[in-house]
């Protein structure tokens, strides 16, 4: 009887320890949480006191069984194994670092946000004025900044308790976000990674770069966002990285202006004239740079310029009937690459990039001094230059011919590093970067579900000599998820948390006390 008693004074102390713990990690918010506690604190006491009231003397016998000591010894490992389980969650708290496992890594920096902030020179400090002060998607994204570098500091602001700073900085809505560096300042008012990191750019860089698109033949139209084939995103995403970019309508000047950073060349059906040409060349040889992007069946007029820079531009189209976009009959003129060079525009690219209707770009600079040329993206194995474009384009037709038709990969992209005094025509550097296609850099694929928008910034970046901007973009959510229901979730936690390890815990002292 009185092992008895010494057994339902243990089981009331558990009860009233998983009381104890229950009400701290649940607050009691809901009526279930209140059952819990209550019912157990209740029983846990009863029980506590129904030992108890068995008599001091019981308690005393009790205490002196080595049964009892045994049981001690066992409480007192456990609380040092809790106590040690609390040092190491607190020692990873101070020291933490994250494991993310999705597919995409989605709950991580990009590559190139993790860049921006490495590279910061002075102290960014950022507000975030978000309601009642709390926003905790938005803190454990600022704190994902702040982890990679010390010279990152942000605080959470409520602008209803201080209005004065919501004042001071003209913020007049919640979650906007405000960025100081040195003496630059700016706002934005939807916070996610992509704007933020935008927005770290534009406040870090001093100097503005110049994208000078040529017009005058009918190129795609930079401002026109409702035409898919138009390159309103490009001249959107350019902007966001703190690009100005501009018209330039090469035919009525003289020469290219002064101002450009980079000179972006759209080949279409209406031929540049020989003074335009003659100014770009002029240009380039003295250490501009220039994206050039020529789609097939354009007249060849660019093969001469090119061809001083290591270039040659086949006249085929680019076909893959295996790997490609959509399955069917379809000729497969939309091909994929995901095969690209060693380079700085393609470092750790991993990802896949489409490409309709291209046309093959080649190096071929045997014999020409100080030109570093680089096939930088090729399409699979299963695709080939189709050269037999009356075929393909008038009987849609499109067959390997091993006698004509060059077989895969096939470039598709390529890019230049000159060194002028190499060359006999000058000093410093000039660069040059082909794409055998337009359509991939429109409104419709540049935004798609491919990454043609990282490969063509990073193109451009690296024309400009922003090695720093050179990586992958913020990511899309692909990762797969799991949503419960609240209830869901409150089944199990308890079953996880409380009621498994409290069964577990009660089943092991029974049958320790049966041996004993």
């Amino acid at each position: 009887m009185r092992r008895s008693n010494g057994l339902l004074g243990l089981i009331g102390i558990i009860l009233l320890l998983f009381a104890g713990v229950a009400a701290f990690l649940t607050r009691g918010r809901s009526p279930f949480d209140l059952l819990y506690i209550g019912s157990h604190g209740l029983v846990g006491l009863f029980a506590l006191i129904a030992y108890l009231s068995s008599g001091l003397d019981n308690l005393r016998e009790f205490v002196g069984e080595r049964s009892t000591k045994y049981g001690a010894n066992t409480i007192v490992s456990s609380l040092l194994f809790i106590v040690i389980l609390v040092a190491v969650n607190y020692i990873l708290a101070r020291n933490h670092h994250k494991f993310d496992l999705t597919e995409a890594h989605v709950f991580s920096l990009s590559p190139q946000s993790i860049s921006v902030v490495k590279n910061l020179q002075n102290d960014l400090a950022i507000q975030a004025f978000v309601e009642g002060g709390i926003n905790p998607e938005l803190r454990d994204l600022l704190t994902s900044y702040a982890d990679q570098s010390s010279k990152i500091k942000f605080e959470m602001i409520d602008p209803d308790r201080q209005p004065e700073q919501a004042e001071k900085y003209k913020v007049s809505a919640y979650n906007t976000i405000r960025l100081e560096y040195g003496n630059e300042t700016t706002t934005i008012s939807q916070p996610n990674e992509e704007n933020l990191t935008n927005a770290i750019i534009k406040v870090t860089r001093t100097t503005h770069k110049t994208v000078c698109m040529i017009e005058g033949h009918g190129e795609p139209d930079i401002d026109n966002a409702e035409d898919a084939k138009g390159f309103s995103a490009l001249k959107a995403d350019l902007a966001n990285e703190n690009y100005e970019v501009t018209k330039t309508l090469l035919a009525t000047i003289d020469k290219m202006p002064d101002d450009c950073s980079v000179v972006v060349v759209v080949a279409t059906a209406r031929p540049y004239t020989d003074h335009e040409i003659d100014a770009i060349g002029a240009y380039l040889k003295k250490g501009g740079r220039v994206l050039f992007m020529i789609p097939p069946r354009i007249n060849n007029q660019f093969a001469a310029l090119l061809g001083e820079w290591g270039l040659k531009l086949g006249n085929d189209v680019v076909v893959d009937q295996v790997v490609r976009l959509f399955q069917g009959p379809a000729l497969g003129l939309a091909p994929l690459a995901n095969t690209y060079a060693a380079h700085d525009i393609t470092k750790d690219f991993k990802q896949r990039t489409i490409f309709p209707m291209a046309r093959s770009v080649q190096m071929d600079a045997a014999g020409k001094k100080g030109l570093v040329v680089t096939e930088l993206v090729k399409t699979s194995p299963s695709s080939w230059a189709e050269s037999d474009l009356e075929a393909l384009f008038q009987r849609s037709e499109a067959s390997l011919d091993p006698a004509t038709d060059r077989k895969g990969p096939v470039s598709v992209a390529a890019v230049v590093d000159g060194k002028l005094k190499e060359m006999g025509i000058g000093e410093g550097e000039s660069r040059v970067a082909v794409f055998g296609s337009v359509e991939f850099a429109d409104n419709r694929n540049i935004e798609g579900t491919y990454y043609n928008r990282d490969l063509l910034l990073n193109t451009i970046d690296w024309l400009v000599g922003q090695s720093d901007l050179v990586s992958v973009r913020t990511k899309t959510i692909r990762a797969s998820r799991v949503q419960f229901t609240q209830d869901q979730g409150t089944v199990i936690f308890y079953l996880s948390v409380l009621v498994i390890p409290e069964l577990l815990l009660m089943a092991g002292l029974v049958v320790w006390w049966r041996r004993e």
